[in-house]
């Protein structure tokens, strides 16, 4: 199955999901992957059953300008309204200023992580993408996220422990102080097509754990099964 990958921003570099997909090769998938987001045309959509969006709203690295136009939020929206599936991935939760309409389509948006922490990821609920899969733990960023559709179907929970002095909490929501839940991975459906959000995944640590490759494969699958 050919995927395509959308990756690179300037925290996330590209390397790390282009290295954490690479075991999937031997599983049965090809990816193509788009680095530069000036190399992306809409109309590449319809070659991909897949994609893959771990990517936030900047061209690369090196260019912070936007690329998800509204021309390309609104052909991303027609194309899993017309069977496609979208994986998206810890960055392509971070929205631009002027992305709501993908927000939307995504089901949510990332609102702030605490220092990189021990995560521990537990599926919550029976389902194709958390079949197989157990417990696992990672030091990670444990995104918040602002959820904006009321559809979506947690999958997926994670879990951050205690870190820092309450003081420090309260002058700096960027350190936790309280224990914290959050979605991991949620699914969600819209016209004939299938999108499935994972909020883990900034180091390589995570991607290449046994269990979240097996959430990455059966994720994958599950939005083909739209096409």
């Amino acid at each position: 199955m050919r995927v395509l990958l959308l990756c690179d921003d300037y925290w996330h570099p590209g390397q790390v999901p282009i290295d954490g997909v690479s075991p999937l090769k031997e599983r049965g998938f090809e990816f193509d992957i788009i680095t530069d987001a000036n190399d992306f045309k809409p109309e590449m959509l319809a070659s991909y059953p897949v994609v893959i969006m771990s990517k936030c709203d900047e061209i690369s690295p090196k260019n912070k300008a936007p690329w998800k136009t509204l021309e390309i939020q609104q052909a991303f929206i027609e194309y899993v309204e017309n069977g496609g599936g979208l994986l998206v991935i810890h960055t392509g939760l971070v929205a631009g200023e002027h992305t709501e309409s993908l927000d939307r389509l995504i089901g949510s948006k990332f609102s702030f992580h605490p220092q990189d922490c021990p995560v521990t990821v537990q599926p919550v609920k029976p389902h194709p993408i958390t079949k197989g899969v157990e417990l696992f733990c990672e030091v990670d960023e444990q995104y918040r996220l602002e959820i904006l559709s009321d559809d979506i179907d947690i999958i997926m929970a994670s879990y951050s422990p205690p870190q820092g002095e309450k003081e420090k909490y309260e002058s700096e929501p960027y350190h936790n102080s309280d224990a914290w839940i959050g979605a991991a991975g949620y699914v969600r459906k819209q016209g004939k097509g299938r999108v499935c959000v994972l909020t883990p995944g900034h180091h390589l640590a995570v991607w290449h754990n046994p269990e979240y490759q097996k959430v990455l494969e059966n994720a994958i699958r599950w939005c083909f099964e739209s096409f």
